[in-house]
């Protein structure tokens, strides 16, 4: 199973952080290039324990739905989603926040499988691997952009 590994250091506090990583209204505007949009479940707002979203997005020029429920929540320090139906055969997404010095250390770590046998596992080769960190590093610049825009207006 691919496993994409990202660290992203944030100068702004663990609790602004960690509801923006959660926020689905911010996911919305960090994917906008995608044509992300919450379709179903919890479509507004900062999600929880036990909730799900699905979205809907534009990828290699396909319309695509994948719906994600939140597994694991211990808030300021983590939370997980995990794909509940979607085009991967499966996806669990780890997100982990830790103070350091004045600001805050985010751990992304996520885990997928292609479906289509081997055809999947050719293109996680080719392409998907990179494509999914292409789209994890840009969800987590955004973030860092606003997070620390909005430390400095506190």
């Amino acid at each position: 199973m691919p496993l994409i590994d990202i660290e992203t250091f944030v100068e702004a506090d663990i609790y602004s952080c960690f509801d923006l990583a959660r926020n689905i209204d911010f996911h919305q505007a960090s994917l906008e290039h995608s044509n992300e949009k919450a379709i179903a479940g919890k479509t507004a707002g900062l999600i929880e324990l036990g909730e799900w979203v699905t979205w809907e997005a534009k990828h290699f020029g396909i319309t695509q739905q994948l719906t994600s429920k939140i597994t694991e929540f211990d808030r300021p320090n983590y939370f997980t989603d995990e794909m509940v139906s979607g085009t991967f055969k499966s996806f669990k997404h780890e997100h982990r926040f830790i103070s350091k010095g004045s600001g805050t250390l985010i751990r992304d770590k996520f885990y997928f499988q292609s479906p289509y046998g081997i055809f999947g596992k050719l293109a996680n080769i080719l392409f998907l691997k990179r494509y999914m960190k292409h789209l994890l590093e840009t969800r987590n610049a955004f973030l860092k952009e606003k997070a620390e825009e909005l430390s400095h207006i506190s």
